[in-house]
């Protein structure tokens, strides 16, 4: 069945979807995006999005074309549309075309940007069975730009280490800066040590995850404890358990790290138990 995608102010057949050859995401990458998660037909952590959306917008002086009420109604007729049970709803949001191709920014009001939105259906999504089986990560120099906390498009380097891990027989990879891991290559990552979670801290190194905030901030409901700092590639090998989290992966445990099983090499009962609180709440919370 064909999508319904949205562009710029419309809902259109996906064959149908089109923007121009100059837009500035095409030619420079000068765009933003989000991942929203759908379960049972409802947004997860929507409004966490759409503020991560506004502060990469304000980063770049991006114009955000639409209000918070806007955006939710066009996610909703997306999903109502796509009959969309689970899965993820994609939008990017960039600086348009100014009708060619240049250096400098367009002026403020030079030209509209471009809004597309589109969903994709994974049914079973709070039921991946990599959470039952955990996965397996090589690691990657971070040669990607300074500024990761803000979500563009530019996702070259990313795309690169997904398949470096893939054709190293594993299922992600995990960067590595001045020997400390960062990040995954779209995922935030963790690992735990005595009943201890530990993940680095937010700074400019790593995208501010919004599943990283509600997972933190479930952590500490549970009154579990959590070290916010880097962690070398050794202290990670040498962990009790570790995971990962993202929108689309929720909390996902990782068993094995550059060949090395991490614990057991088998997914651990504490990560198991905190990805069954993050289903369940955001599940609940869900709009």
């Amino acid at each position: 069945m064909s999508r319904s995608v949205y562009v710029n102010g419309a809902f259109v057949p996906e064959a149908e979807a089109r923007v121009s050859v100059f837009d500035r995401a095409f030619l420079m990458g000068d765009g933003v995006y989000e991942v929203t998660s759908v379960l049972d037909g409802r947004l997860v952590d929507f409004d966490g999005h759409l503020a991560r959306l506004q502060r990469s917008c304000d980063e770049l002086s991006l114009p955000n074309p639409y209000d918070r009420d806007r955006w939710l109604a066009i996610h909703r007729e997306a999903v109502a549309r796509n009959g969309l049970i689970d899965g993820m709803v994609y939008l990017q949001v960039t600086r348009g075309s100014s009708g060619d191709r240049d250096f400098l920014w367009p002026a403020p009001g030079q030209c509209p940007p471009t809004v597309v939105l589109f969903t994709q259906s994974k049914p079973g999504l709070a039921d991946n069975p990599a959470a039952r089986s955990g996965i397996r990560v090589i690691s990657l120099d971070d040669l990607r730009w300074g500024r990761c906390d803000i979500k563009t498009v530019q996702l070259l380097y990313a795309s690169w280490a997904k398949t470096q891990a893939r054709q190293a027989g594993c299922d992600d990879a995990w960067l590595v800066q001045d020997g400390m891991v960062t990040e995954g290559a779209s995922s935030n990552a963790y690992i735990v040590k005595d009943g201890r979670i530990v993940t680095r801290q937010l700074s400019r190194a790593i995208l501010h995850g919004i599943t990283r905030t509600a997972v933190l901030r479930l952590a500490a409901e549970q009154a579990l404890e959590v070290e916010e700092r880097p962690f070398s590639l050794a202290e990670a090998q040498a962990a009790d358990e570790a995971f990962i989290t993202s929108a689309s992966m929720f909390v996902t445990p990782v068993i094995e790290i550059d060949g090395v099983p991490v614990g057991t090499g088998r997914p651990g009962a504490f990560v198991a138990r905190l990805r069954e609180i993050y289903v369940g709440e955001m599940r609940e919370a869900a709009i």
